[in-house]
């Protein structure tokens, strides 16, 4: 049987170092004792993987821009922020908010360009369908329940016809249909994680993350606080989630996110309580994730708190926040996704890096760092190199960015 959910204490609120991880006070006790030494930086340039051949310049033109941000908390924004970015430069110019959005920490994007999705990071989670006109503006087209606390992350399930979301605060999973005109219909189902128990001192389940395996058969959802990685079938008709795998963690290591190579058989799962990121084989067939060890993260020793992976386009470097040193990792991916190897670190330039997110391209890395309230971008060189682009840009709060197509 379930357990009651766990008490939801809100917006993480930007302090003074030392920092709690990217959630809540409870689990600072724990953070003290789960650092895991880190290994230094390997060599600085690829062995094995090759560097990727320079692309053709491509005509200057401006992107749409989004940023999630709390509106409740003190500086923060009043919705979601738009803003547009310069796909040559990097150069961020700000546009108006989308209001009537509450505490939108993360968003995500219909396949078909139309609407957009964002979490109510609040003690009555819920989700919010955003739809996005031809002519560059937006309009809220209301928002619904999840069923839990904190709602976390979403994600559109590729068919275009549901939307997925993980509530951290009640470690629970919800699915929501999506109509043909992108609004939202009432919850199909809700999905607590009552078992394994929770780690040591986590409190209960939390998931972060709920994400659909490349391959389209499977739904990922990762639980910090059971250190449990569960794959879920879902039914395309009635919108439910049924159990087929779970990939168990190290204990007390609170797996955060994943981020699949695009090969479709490895994801990169960044764990913020051991300071690791592990390198997980996946079977498509079974939906079957085998975590390996946890590699190092660059950041020496010490908990680094890293936040998020994200994996180029064309498969061949792998980046990692760091919220505690305020830094970027490179890796190299090697054995077709199989392995990485670590290159080097980079200063974000920022204060609490919570999010990453590359332009459609991959030739612009994007990190939202939320205690400096600034977006930092970087260019990304055919050698996975990462150049600073211009100055921070201001954002209230940013948690989250989205470069759109």
């Amino acid at each position: 049987m379930n357990p009651s959910p766990h008490p939801y204490s809100g917006p993480e609120r930007p302090a003074p170092v030392p920092a709690r991880p990217g959630r809540r006070g409870f689990l600072g006790g724990l953070l003290a004792t789960a650092a895991l030494a880190a290994a230094g930086p390997a060599a600085a340039g690829p062995a094995h993987a090759a560097a990727r051949p320079a692309a053709a310049p491509a005509p200057r033109a401006t992107r749409p821009l989004l940023l999630g941000t709390y509106t409740s908390e003190a500086g923060g924004g009043t919705g979601i922020g738009t803003a547009a970015y310069d796909t040559a430069t990097g150069a961020i110019t700000p546009g108006p908010v989308i209001t009537g959005v509450d505490n939108p920490s993360y968003l995500a994007l219909h396949p078909s360009g139309s609407t957009v999705y964002a979490v109510a990071e609040q003690d009555a989670g819920a989700v919010t369908a955003v739809r996005r006109a031809a002519d560059g503006t937006y309009e809220a087209l209301g928002s619904r329940a999840t069923g839990g606390s904190g709602t976390t992350h979403l994600s559109v399930h590729p068919s275009g016809r549901w939307l997925l979301s993980a509530n951290y605060g009640s470690g629970s999973v919800a699915v929501h249909p999506i109509a043909e005109d992108g609004s939202l219909g009432e919850r199909t189902d809700l999905v607590t994680h009552g078992s394994p128990p929770p780690g040591p001192g986590q409190g209960g389940p939390h998931a972060h993350q709920i994400v659909t395996a490349p391959d389209g058969g499977h739904v990922l959802a990762v639980d910090l606080g059971t250190d449990t990685v569960y794959t879920y079938a879902l039914d395309e008709s009635a919108g439910t989630l049924a159990e087929v795998s779970r990939a168990a963690l190290a204990p007390g290591s609170g797996p955060r996110h994943l981020a699949f190579h695009p090969g479709g058989r490895f994801a990169y799962l960044a764990c913020e309580l051991d300071n690791t990121l592990v390198v997980c084989a996946y079977d498509p067939a079974t939906g079957v994730l085998t975590p390996g060890p946890g590699q190092s993260t660059g950041t020496g020793s010490g908990t680094g708190y890293p936040s998020q992976p994200v994996v180029t386009g064309d498969g061949a470097y792998a980046y990692l926040a760091n919220r505690g040193p305020d830094s970027l990792t490179r890796y190299a991916v090697e054995d077709e996704g199989a392995a990485l190897r670590l290159l080097d670190t980079v200063s974000v330039g920022g204060d609490w890096p919570r999010q990453l997110a590359l332009s459609p391209d991959s030739s612009l890395l994007f990190a939202a760092n939320q205690r400096s309230s600034t977006v930092t971008v970087f260019g990304v060189g055919p050698d996975g190199s990462l150049t600073a682009a211009g100055d921070p840009f201001p954002a209230p709060v940013a948690v989250c960015v989205l470069p759109l197509p």
